[in-house]
């Protein structure tokens, strides 16, 4: 069988879905797993509804627009508004609204959990209630029966002994399953998700359980560019790159595909296809062991709103590896992913990502050891397989703040 992703932006409008059905039927519609992200710009319109409801105590006035939105998309599927795709939505919201009249949580990880999980419930149904309408036969599953976690709220572990025992229980190979992307259940059955984006992730999870032929993640650009399109003129398309290259470009911050998805599909050898569901026939980039980069040219990636810390001891003594052990343990217990590491005798400089706020109180225990300097709205710029010409291009009209070179790639930390 085969995997499909559908992020988003495929499943925007009624157009898209409408879109997305054509694009299966054209591959086949037997035999397939079909993972869907949230309609459009929907989870960041369910964050909101989660700033809103712990701040200020009032949920309904951010909730409102999220009703409203996917009541439009269904308005233009089906053509009787006594439809039960209907009844069913309208189920999924007063679930969600249950949880938050009668949640007493302040935890944010938890409840942001427990509530944007709804933006792929709710897309996850209208596709699959939609295909049905349009007489094409499919299993809808609740993908927090099938992938397993801990309780890491926002960022959860997958349990994979669970999560295979699970799949294989509840998936039949030969029919058109729909399911969600992002989502799990941990062993209190709360529900977590895989991290922002975390879509592609859950695709890899269901191809390695289920042994899939190949994964295919459908996307509003032709494939893997070296670039990202909305940051720098011309990408061009990679036609074919390796697993470990594919890896390495989503570590740097490439969003086209999530950092995690490659290891399970590597791990079995499944091929990863990356391809336009604008222009489902043409070939998009193939992800496959051993491949070679083609063609061979530097690779941009941005990663914007970093946050530069610089480290320095109190007393101008070494900063050694008890020091850099302590350090890093704070970067553990606070959630915060590192990018970028650089260290002399006295000093210690790392570029991070602060998607979960936990900057503030990070600088807190610092300072009690450490004299610290840092900088936010940085943005880390990335060049994989870089030449003298791409560097000086990248450079120009910024402010360098670090700058850090190895035998494939340059990193660049600067202020735009």
């Amino acid at each position: 069988m085969k995997v499909f992703k559908f992020g988003g932006a495929s499943l925007k409008d009624a157009a898209g879905v409408k879109n997305v059905l054509q694009v299966l039927q054209g591959e086949g519609t037997a035999e397939k797993l079909v993972v869907v992200s949230a309609m459009g710009k929907i989870t960041n319109a369910l964050e909101e509804v989660v700033k809103d409801y712990l701040q200020k105590g009032n949920f309904k006035g951010a909730l409102q627009p999220v009703k409203e939105y996917h009541l439009e998309i269904m308005l233009g599927l089906f053509e009787n508004k006594d439809h039960s795709a209907f009844n069913s939505v309208s189920e999924l919201f007063k679930e969600l609204e249950n949880f938050l009249n009668h949640n007493r949580s302040t935890n944010y990880d938890f409840v942001y959990d427990q509530v944007v999980i709804y933006g792929e419930l709710l897309s996850s149904t209208i596709v699959s209630t939609y295909f049905s309408y349009k007489d094409v036969k499919n299993d809808f599953l609740d993908a927090r029966f099938c992938i397993r976690t801990d309780s890491t709220y926002r960022d959860a572990q997958v349990q994979w002994e669970e999560t295979q025992t699970q799949i294989k229980l509840r998936v039949n190979p030969q029919n058109l399953t729909i399911t969600q992307g992002f989502i799990g259940a941990d062993p209190n059955n709360f529900s977590t998700t895989l991290g922002r984006e975390g879509s592609d992730y859950t695709a890899g999870i269901f191809a390695f359980c289920l042994n899939a032929d190949s994964v295919t993640i459908w996307k509003d650009v032709p494939g893997v560019l070296n670039a990202d399109p909305r940051v720098f003129k011309d990408p061009q398309l990679l036609e074919h790159i390796s697993y470990e290259e594919a890896i390495e470009l989503a570590f740097y911050g490439a969003s086209v595909i999530h950092p995690k998805t490659l290891q399970p599909l590597q791990r079995k050898e499944i091929p990863l296809y990356v391809k336009s569901f604008l222009h489902p026939v043409n070939p998009g980039t193939a992800v496959r062991k051993g491949q070679p980069i083609l063609p061979k040219i530097p690779c941009f990636i941005v990663k914007k709103d970093q946050v530069l810390i610089s480290l320095s001891s109190l007393d101008f003594s070494f900063i050694l590896e008890k020091n850099i052990s302590e350090i890093f343990s704070l970067f553990h217990k606070y959630q915060i992913k590192v990018d970028l590491i650089q260290n002399s005798a006295i000093s210690f400089s790392v570029c991070i990502d602060n998607k979960f706020n936990n900057l503030e109180k990070l600088l807190n225990h610092l300072k009690a050891t450490f004299r610290v300097s840092y900088n936010t709205g940085v943005s880390l710029y990335t060049i994989r397989h870089f030449d003298e010409v791409a560097v000086q291009e990248l450079e120009k009209e910024k402010k360098i703040l670090l700058k850090q070179i190895t035998r494939e790639t340059v990193q660049i930390v600067a202020i735009p």
